[in-house]
């Protein structure tokens, strides 16, 4: 078998990527291997030669790969970890390459803690898997006909590989295998909920803006890329007895309803509104609380549907379709606050303001005791009017509280899940319409255990991640459409 792989890993001054040099450089497949470094140092390894970039993300990084590489295939450690081949590891990457032409493939993995092997499965990359937080895994094996063929932006510091990525999804195909080809050791750990909202971080900004550039290029070359035009929106179209309507699904929060609920009766405006309840069946003791309420201020309207099979998105539904829901219906979650009684009319002023068909605010995270916590303000100060509505494919929300003009979301309708109905409507509504931003905070988003979205298993993830992605999916696709009629118009 003729050597066909030529291996980069992170340069690192261990015994542990001597022995896995050694490895490697031993492999009947494997030609040469390099070792990438941000500075220059002395090489001490004589089976590795080391190659210097002072960016490792950029696309100057890419072209000395291209250089480099002799071979048909590149084996590529994204991180600075202890990689440990499986069985056949090379093999299979090999083997699987070949017979799909894919022009990148990657494998699920396994992770040594304390000497235990934890399974973590990776998801199919499919055609809306824009993000460019997509979890590869540890490590790519990349068609280097894909690297000759890929020129990369020399302005590209830190979005040279996930560039690099969205061009080989366009000409070739990303193939994932359902195998653990290998496994990983002493990556540095982060708390989870940092990582989540490190693309809203304002030193990531400049980083932040690459990603964009590069997302924004590649929507524009598959035709769906959206021009900073929006359909009018006219709020005299309908008649309505309530200017607004705060709606809360809930199921089982008894510590938190009553904080939510009274933070929206508390709201001061200059017009009238209600607050729409949905409660799904609850039975803590949630629905006693809410009927109490009810008693005393009849604009608590509380609502137990007739089905059982409703999520977050199906008893939106519900609460939209009633009777008297508002002109604007506004959400809060059930163990959220409003920030203070300001909230609501500043919300309405902007809809007004700005003739948008969706408000998006910002929000503070505080634990169960509201006492501020990291990364503390959310603002998505990265939403531009100009180009919102397409980088809005690239990152995994779009901010809160979340308002909607009701006859809009009527007619697009939110999907009955419980977890990426926001972000589905979102998307939808900024197909068409212009969305507004308030950048002060104005929500209070608790973080604590009993929150639906805490301390989520590596398989309960993965499900969610397929879910936003399928719903990318779909909005390229419409959005392509929308694009081909325009065009033939």
């Amino acid at each position: 078998m003729s050597k066909e792989i030529t291996v980069f890993l992170p340069y690192n001054e261990d015994d542990f990527t001597r022995v896995s040099i050694k490895k490697f450089s031993q492999s009947r497949l494997v030609d040469k291997v390099f070792l990438l470094s941000p500075e220059k140092v002395q090489n001490n390894f004589k089976d590795a030669e080391i190659i210097y970039s002072n960016n490792l993300s950029g696309a100057s990084t890419i072209r000395l790969l291209r250089e480099k590489t002799k071979t048909e295939f590149i084996f590529l450690l994204l991180k600075d970890v202890m990689l440990m081949q499986g069985q056949n590891c090379l093999e299979r990457f090999l083997e699987i390459a070949q017979n799909t032409e894919a022009g990148l493939v990657y494998s699920d993995f396994y992770e040594n803690q304390s000497g235990k092997l934890i399974p973590h499965p990776l998801i199919d990359y499919q055609y809306g898997s824009l993000r460019d937080d997509f979890d590869f895994g540890k490590a790519l094996f990349i068609s280097t006909d894909m690297l000759k063929n890929y020129e990369p932006d020399k302005a590209f510091n830190a979005a040279g590989f996930y560039d690099l990525r969205l061009f080989i999804s366009r000409s070739s195909s990303i193939v994932r295998i359902p195998e653990f080809l290998y496994t990983v050791s002493g990556a540095p750990g982060k708390n989870k909920n940092d990582e989540h909202f490190d693309y809203v971080d304002p030193k990531n900004r400049s980083v932040q803006n690459e990603m964009e550039q590069a997302a924004t290029n590649h929507l524009k070359k598959i035709n769906a890329y959206l021009e900073p035009n929006f359909q009018f929106v006219s709020f005299d179209d309908y008649s309505f007895s309530f200017e607004a309507s705060v709606i809360i699904p809930v199921k089982n929060r008894v510590k938190t309803i009553a904080d939510a609920v009274n933070s929206v009766l508390n709201q001061k405006t200059n017009f009238s509104f209600n607050l729409i309840v949905i409660d799904n069946h609850s039975n803590d003791g949630t629905s006693d609380i809410l009927k109490n309420i009810s008693r005393k201020d009849e604009r608590l309207i509380h609502l137990i549907p007739e089905q059982n099979d409703l999520g977050i998105g199906g008893c939106w539904n519900e609460a939209l379709n009633h009777k008297n829901c508002g002109r604007f219906s506004v959400q809060l979650d059930s163990d959220d606050i409003y920030k203070d009684e300001k909230t609501l009319q500043k919300i309405i002023d902007t809809f007004n303001k700005e003739k948008c068909a969706m408000v998006i605010g910002s929000y503070i995270i505080t634990d169960f005791n509201l006492n501020e916590i990291p990364p503390g303000l959310i603002d998505h100060r990265e939403w531009t009017k100009k180009n919102g509505r397409n980088n809005a494919l690239r990152i995994n929300g779009l901010g809160a509280p979340r308002a909607y003009y009701t006859p809009v979301l009527r007619q697009i309708r939110v999907p009955n899940v419980s977890y990426g109905e926001d972000y589905a409507v979102g998307l939808a509504v900024s197909r068409n319409f212009l969305i507004g931003r308030i950048y002060e905070p104005i929500y209070i988003c608790r973080r604590w255990d009993g929150n639906s979205d805490a301390s989520l298993s590596i398989e309960k993830q993965n499900l969610n991640n397929i879910y936003k992605d399928r719903i990318r999916t779909f909005e390229i696709l419409a959005r392509q459409k929308m694009n081909s009629s325009k065009k033939n118009f």
